[in-house]
């Protein structure tokens, strides 16, 4: 139980003429004590102490009352505008829909507008056919217990899932709101996960039942059987550096992914980089038979970026371009300033003239153990990775993969830096 306590104030503001009375008071004893001491002071006396009154109360009167805060009414405060139901459903930003209890639709958000055209005057249950939503307003319009969210799918123009609920608005107009919450996003990425490992379970079980195999052979059949010992080891020795290539293409895949965008101010040479690729991979494109070509613009081709994750992309764009393109005979990489969507930068570029891409590969061959043609890079000791891992260091780096192939004409990869270094 609680009592309603008076409004107080402070002892210093209880009465705001008080120091002004007291003072006036102090000054008129003194007058009166100079008085009686000296009789011929009189009349200048209380002349004086007139003045002082007069001067007292004027200056009393200018003083304004502080005012107490429970007498500060609605005038005092800032007017605040009411706002309307309306205009709070148009702020959510998923789609959220308002009906009557005949399943008419009342109001409906921009957001369910854009995604499913429903306007005021719509039948909810003629719009959504899908028996989960259906049941779903079912439930809601027969006043059963409507807490548990139902998934839904929405697969035209483009598939998007939502997790859909139903909440009272108001029991004495009957009103509920129909809420979508997005989970397309979400579903999209749990897919790509599992895809991934699926994907990356699927290529280390391969070489590892290879292994397994030879060595049941070599402890039964081929026991004592040198040439077929000799050959199974060779065969385990190859899938063991296949599953070590995996393992490290794996690694350095997570951690491009963990690393957040790069920090401006680590300066990297692109001539210089690409010069230490080309040593590194001559040898190899010796035994390929196949040439490398250059050609470097003159000037400087300073980038913001990490040298050893850049010397990494174009190691794996040098090394595909020998093993898919071999059938051309050459590689050109070239460095170059160019423009690219309206933006001056600097490119470098690896390209081979092997047999091409057809064009419905290119928007997937850097994803995750995409292949153009699995047996050809399985016979080329690939991983499925390497193009994954350019195209995170490349966006890492603000950078941009451009991918240009025609068949029977070759492939050009392009690294695109829109930042040209300051001179």
């Amino acid at each position: 139980m609680t009592a309603d306590v008076p409004d107080r104030e402070p002892d210093g503001e209880r009465n705001p003429h008080l120091a002004t009375v007291l003072t006036l008071l102090v000054a008129l004893i003194g007058i009166a004590c100079l008085c009686t001491l000296a009789p011929a002071l009189v009349w200048p006396g209380l002349t004086l102490g007139i003045a002082l009154i007069v001067v007292a109360l004027a200056a009393s009167s200018s003083q304004p009352r502080p005012l107490r805060l429970s007498a500060m009414s609605a005038d005092v405060l800032p007017h605040r505008p009411a706002i309307s139901p309306t205009d709070l459903a148009r702020a959510v930003a998923d789609p959220l829909i308002v009906f009557d209890n005949g399943g008419v639709v009342v109001h409906a958000n921009p957001a369910a507008l854009n995604a499913f055209g429903v306007t005021p005057g719509t039948m909810l249950q003629l719009r959504f056919r899908a028996p989960e939503l259906q049941s779903l307003i079912e439930h809601a319009l027969n006043g059963i217990d409507i807490n548990m969210p139902v998934e839904y799918a929405e697969r035209f123009p483009i598939e998007l899932a939502y997790r859909v609920s139903i909440t009272r608005l108001d029991r004495a107009s009957g009103l509920f709101a129909l809420v979508f919450r997005d989970q397309s996003e979400a579903r999209r990425i749990d897919r790509m996960r599992a895809d991934f490992i699926a994907n990356a379970s699927h290529e280390l079980r391969t070489p590892l039942a290879s292994i397994s195999g030879f060595i049941e052979t070599l402890r039964g059949p081929a026991r004592n059987d040198a040439t077929a010992r000799d050959r199974f080891l060779g065969i385990m020795h190859d899938q063991t550096g296949r599953m070590a290539r995996l393992i490290d293409d794996l690694l350095s895949l997570s951690r491009v992914e963990m690393k957040p965008m790069l920090r401006p101010g680590e300066r990297a040479d692109l001539r210089a980089i690409l010069e230490a690729v080309i040593a590194t991979t001559s040898p190899r494109a010796l035994e390929a038979d196949v040439a490398i070509e250059t050609r470097f613009e003159e000037g400087a081709f300073e980038v913001s970026g990490d040298r050893d994750e850049l010397f990494q992309v174009f190691e794996n764009l040098l090394e595909n371009a020998c093993k898919y393109g071999r059938s051309g005979g050459r590689v050109d990489v070239s460095l170059r300033r160019m423009e690219e969507g309206g933006q001056i930068g600097l490119a470098a570029s690896v390209r081979d003239h092997g047999p091409g891409i057809a064009p419905d590969h290119i928007p997937r061959i850097t994803e995750r153990f995409y292949r153009v043609d699995a047996e050809a890079s399985r016979s080329q000791k690939g991983t499925g990775l390497g193009l994954a891992i350019v195209k995170h260091i490349v966006t890492r780096h603000n950078a941009r993969l451009l991918i240009r192939s025609k068949v029977g004409e070759g492939t050009d990869f392009t690294v695109f830096f829109p930042d040209i270094a300051e001179k």
